[in-house]
């Protein structure tokens, strides 16, 4: 199988269902080992560079948080050759100086979700533990900061991402608590997307974009979905003019740190793999095959 060009990825969140300005378009549908991703891929070139656009909960968001097959998505992006991935996803603001509207670009996360073990793809006879300490790829971090800047955006570069399950927002007391952690803002998918990503060997970055105050600030603005998705359509029109930026400023080669992520990961003897895990996981395995 001769090899595709490296590629970015684009996940999209909340009131993000596609990605204008791409040209030769095409749908593509996938399987993976484990199971169908979210939607059709699309894919096409921008800015001069292959992308592939997935929207996480579907065309049409159908797809609950806790729903969603962040392993077949991510494999899924993997086996097209993408090795660079935004995520675009809505959040609320903990913390007073952000504010609807405003852009967060997470440089760390915190687990408070329920579904750890779909967050690797390893088992089955191969163990693998990555480098998790700086989950964000601090360069492709940086080309979003910059292209959102130089958009006049309003952009905070670094903060701590709390994913928690959802469907529900927050209750009272967690979004206080969350607050007195010191966490910057809250959002149900970005963390296992980050996790896998670095299995796969992809550079992945977040941008988070604001639509409330969780509910910590109930009493001058309350959390709904209809105050919510106001901000989505705001905030999905800023991602439409970044991406192209972002997209342009990425390299050709995939010689990032996070793209040997594997290399200090593997801990089983190659002697051992089972031939039916190998198979099932080539596509991230296969520079070790």
């Amino acid at each position: 199988m001769s090899e595709l060009p490296a590629a970015v990825g684009v996940i999209g969140g909340s009131g993000l269902y596609q990605i204008s300005g791409l040209t030769t378009p095409e749908e593509i549908e996938i399987d993976t080992p484990f199971g169908k991703p979210s939607d059709s891929i699309v894919g096409g070139k921008l800015a001069g560079k292959q992308i592939y656009f997935l929207p996480r909960h579907g065309r049409g968001h159908r797809i609950l948080p806790t729903e969603l097959n962040h392993r077949a998505n991510i494999f899924a992006l993997r086996s097209l050759n993408v090795r660079w991935l935004i995520s675009l996803g809505a959040v609320g603001s903990l913390q007073p100086q952000y504010h609807p509207r405003d852009i967060l670009l997470p440089s760390q996360f915190f687990d408070r979700t329920s579904q750890r073990a779909d967050c690797t793809f390893f088992g089955e006879g191969i163990v693998g533990h990555v480098g998790f300490d700086e989950p964000v790829s601090a360069g492709l971090r940086k080309i979003i900061a910059d292209a959102a800047r130089s958009l006049g955006y309003p952009v905070h570069d670094g903060g701590t991402y709390v994913n928690m399950d959802g469907p529900a927002f927050s209750t009272r007391a967690e979004s206080e608590f969350h607050r007195k952690m010191g966490f910057d803002v809250i959002g149900m998918t970005n963390l296992p997307e980050a996790k896998l990503a670095r299995e796969a060997e992809m550079a992945f970055a977040s941008i988070s974009l604001i639509t409330d105050y969780d509910c910590w600030k109930v009493d001058e603005e309350p959390v709904t979905a209809q105050i919510v998705v106001g901000h989505l359509m705001a905030n999905a029109d800023a991602a439409r003019r970044i991406i192209p930026r972002v997209v342009e400023q990425v390299p050709d080669e995939a010689n990032w740190p996070e793209h040997q992520a594997l290399d200090t990961a593997l801990i089983t003897d190659r002697k051992l793999w089972p031939p039916e895990t190998i198979k099932k996981l080539e596509v991230i395995l296969k520079r070790f095959l």
